[in-house]
């Protein structure tokens, strides 16, 4: 239970850096559209994410080597990055291109929509450790 309770946090952490690039990108003297201010909001948040889970959120299952960790970037990046990249793009392409709605509520509902999955792809795959009690803790 404890790294749901601390990826959750990770991930408020992550949501409110990904808002505010996302708003910055969008909002500039030059601003960039909407999926593509997206899609690098989100892997700003991913790398960051990374970061603090691996420190933190499942620091209990830590990197041997600086290549196990490069192993669990890359890994996390394919999983909780693609889901999250793909997700909000389909998401705010939905909410934002054809219903119109707002960008920074749309971004919520596409965090939201994508968050549990990545919680389970994280723990299961990105940070599992051999040997571990393979277990939500």
């Amino acid at each position: 239970m404890i790294h749901f309770v601390r990826f959750n946090v990770v991930g408020v952490l992550g949501f409110a850096l990904q808002s505010g690039a996302l708003f910055v990108l969008t909002h500039s003297a030059y601003p960039v559209g909407y999926l593509v201010a997206t899609a690098a909001a989100v892997e700003l948040a991913v790398l960051n994410n990374f970061v603090w889970h691996q420190h933190w959120t499942w620091k209990d299952r830590p990197s041997a080597t600086t290549a196990e960790t490069l192993r669990r970037l890359l890994k996390f990046n394919i999983t909780n990055g693609a889901v999250s990249i793909t997700g909000n793009l389909v998401f705010m392409s939905i909410l934002v291109g054809r219903a119109g709605l707002p960008i920074a509520g749309a971004n919520v509902a596409s965090v939201a929509a994508c968050s549990i999955c990545n919680f389970f792809l994280a723990d299961r795959i990105a940070f599992y450790a051999e040997g571990s009690k393979h277990r939500t803790q």
